[in-house]
């Protein structure tokens, strides 16, 4: 049987929302014992709906135990503090400052635990002008230049549909402790960690980059079009049911998909036979290649440019996404019962494989506080009694 690459791992999870929230559940996925902490009255996810688990944090807890636990209170704290004592990693992504005002900063729990690795999300990072600003998503994308570089050249700023800054930070987090833990296997010490959502976002500017060092005229939003315009064809294009995308990355690709669309009489055409003079008639090219794409189905343009070996790809709905048999195939759409749904819910996987550990097994995330007699008498040793007590104080 296959171990898991972080087996014997103990994450202590304090993550909330997206960010944290999917550092941790990466760890999970990795084979760490990841333990959920949220205040008695559960993380701010669970705001999202009247009842129950909304299916967010379903997706972003799963395979974790979970515990509530007031780390306001001092009780709560010496709790926390003990909890610390043997585990390997605590990941939390709240405002800078706010475990230290708790008494619970890394500078303290690594006295504790010498050894701890300690993961902390932010939206702009432990230094610099922006560190103490609150960020959620929207903001990180508004003042990282994504909602500029997002939409038409003649619309507004638009964020991006995903949740990139959140999730950006998030895969960095994870990386920084994957990181973290191999140089603890070297030097026996843990580390403060720490990846911002601002910062991770940066680099995903790439092409925009690119662009305005080349020529500062090329505007910041260019729809569909490359993002530096750089490349042509390079574009949405709408179908008789829909839109694909269709891009030439080589001069090859812009000869056979003259072929598919039957315009060989634009073969050798001095004016489109390079790519760079191709992007002086942008317009014109999607225009040409929009004329054919309207009169066909999104199967049938993607059938037929796939088999001329041109990068192509239907535009799918997110319901075609949850369906999608080759996401099925990688294990990256799961199905799991879940007692708060009547039917089966679908939980992401995985993207991380590795040739020697085994995939995960996925379990359903934990109801608020589901683990809180397990763990606390396990782990403490405290009594049902004790438990009891902790509850009626307001402590967990």
């Amino acid at each position: 049987m296959r171990r898991h690459a972080l087996d014997g791992v103990d994450v202590i999870d304090l993550g909330q929302i997206y960010n944290g929230a999917y550092c941790s559940l990466m760890l999970s996925y990795l084979g760490a014992d990841v333990t959920k902490v949220e205040p008695p009255f559960g993380e701010p996810l669970r705001s999202r709906v009247e009842d129950g688990e909304p299916p967010e944090l379903i997706m972003l807890n799963s395979s974790k135990d979970g515990i509530t636990l007031n780390l306001k209170e001092e009780r709560g704290k010496e709790l926390f503090k003990e909890l610390v004592r043997d585990a390997d990693v605590v990941v939390e992504n709240f405002a800078v400052g706010t475990m230290d005002r708790f008494g619970l900063g890394y500078e303290t729990l690594s006295e504790i635990n010498p050894e701890l690795i300690y993961a902390h999300g932010s939206g702009f990072g432990e230094s610099g002008p922006r560190s103490e600003r609150l960020a959620m998503d929207l903001i990180v994308q508004a003042v990282g230049g994504v909602m500029d570089v997002t939409g038409f050249p003649d619309g507004p700023p638009v964020k991006t549909g995903i949740a990139a800054g959140d999730f950006l930070g998030g895969i960095h987090l994870a990386a920084g402790v994957l990181a973290a833990l191999y140089q603890r296997e070297r030097t026996g010490e843990g580390q403060f960690v720490e990846a911002s959502m601002y910062d991770a976002v940066y680099p995903s500017l790439m092409s925009q980059l690119a662009s305005y060092f080349k020529d500062e005229d090329v505007p910041p939003r260019t729809g569909n079009r490359h993002s530096g315009l750089a490349k042509c064809p390079y574009n949405a294009y709408a179908t008789s049911d829909g839109h694909v995308a269709i891009l030439c990355a080589s001069d090859r690709h812009w000869h056979r998909l003259l072929d598919v669309i039957g315009r060989d009489d634009l073969v050798g055409a001095p004016e489109y036979e390079t790519n760079v003079k191709r992007l002086q008639h942008i317009d014109e090219i999607d225009e040409i290649i929009e004329e054919w794409t309207r009169d066909h189905t999104r199967e049938e343009v993607e059938t037929a440019m796939l088999e001329a070996g041109i990068p192509c790809g239907a535009v799918q709905t997110v319901e075609e996404v949850i369906h999608d048999p080759h996401l099925e195939t990688r294990e990256m759409v799961n199905e799991i019962d879940h007692p708060d749904y009547d039917d089966p819910i679908r939980v992401p996987g995985s993207p991380i494989r590795l040739s020697e550990s085994a995939m995960p097994d996925i379990d359903p995330s934990p109801s608020k506080g589901r683990d809180n007699y397990r763990i606390y008498r396990e782990r403490l040793g405290l009594s049902e009694g004790e438990i009891r007590k902790l509850e009626d104080e307001g402590v967990i």
